[in-house]
């Protein structure tokens, strides 16, 4: 509303839309002509991708999407994640390795849905040589029985893409060795609710640094805006 209210756009407004299955997004987009722009967010962000009309370069490549932009009727699928998530990793990238030595970081990628595929989309760009963490080797690398003490120990990059930790599951957090955990550690989740994750007072204890998603939100979310006002 404040960003509304900045550009002079008094009669525009952010809602959101709890659509009991993504099917519902035709009907949802009849009854309202007046919806310009939507953005995507967990379960639907890859099974959103039939029903549009075109993807941009990136979320097609990251097969994924998070924005949609509404134009004359078409409906175009866009990936900000990626922007949010190189924000976010900046950063840290340059810490993770000796200068000089050639050797590229490594990291684990918790979860395999659509947020995943943005983080891997930009750690693949940036060089990170990484392994996604899922229930089922058919979508990772790794099943999370095989995430053991010396896999965390090589990997001093771990991000959290699953929504573990996210309100109002507060209590819940990813099954790691967190003993294996320490101050060459880089913890970030893409969870921002609450803003201290277990999975991140984890680290913290340990001596990790951290990183929460907000960083990531507000740049995805910047990046949509301008989509929505092209």
């Amino acid at each position: 509303a404040d960003l509304f209210r900045e550009e002079g756009l008094k009669d525009h407004r952010y809602e959101a839309f709890d659509l009991p299955e993504i099917a519902s997004l035709a009907d949802l987009l009849q009854q309202r002509p007046d919806i310009h722009g939507l953005n995507v967010t967990i379960p639907y962000k890859q099974a959103v991708i039939p029903l549009l009309d075109a993807l941009d370069p990136t979320a097609a490549a990251v097969g994924a999407v998070n924005t949609i932009h509404i134009a004359e009727g078409r409906l175009t699928g866009h990936n900000t994640d990626v922007e949010g998530f190189r924000t976010t990793i900046a950063p840290y990238l340059k810490d993770l390795v000796p200068a000089g030595s050639g050797i590229k970081p490594r990291a684990l990628v918790l979860g395999s849905g659509g947020a995943s595929r943005a983080v891997a989309f930009v750690l693949r760009e940036a060089g990170v040589r990484f392994r996604i963490v899922s229930r089922s080797r058919e979508r990772g690398d790794l099943t999370w029985d095989l995430v053991d003490p010396t896999v965390v120990k090589v990997c001093p990059l771990i991000i959290n893409t699953t929504p573990l930790g996210m309100a109002p599951d507060r209590d819940t957090l990813p099954d790691l060795p967190y003993e294996t955990i320490g101050p060459r550690h880089v913890l970030i989740d893409l969870v921002y609710e609450p803003e201290r994750t277990r999975f991140l007072e984890e680290g913290e204890l340990r001596g990790a640094r951290t990183e929460n998603g907000m960083a990531m939100l507000r740049a995805q979310a910047e990046a949509a805006w301008r989509i929505w006002k092209s």
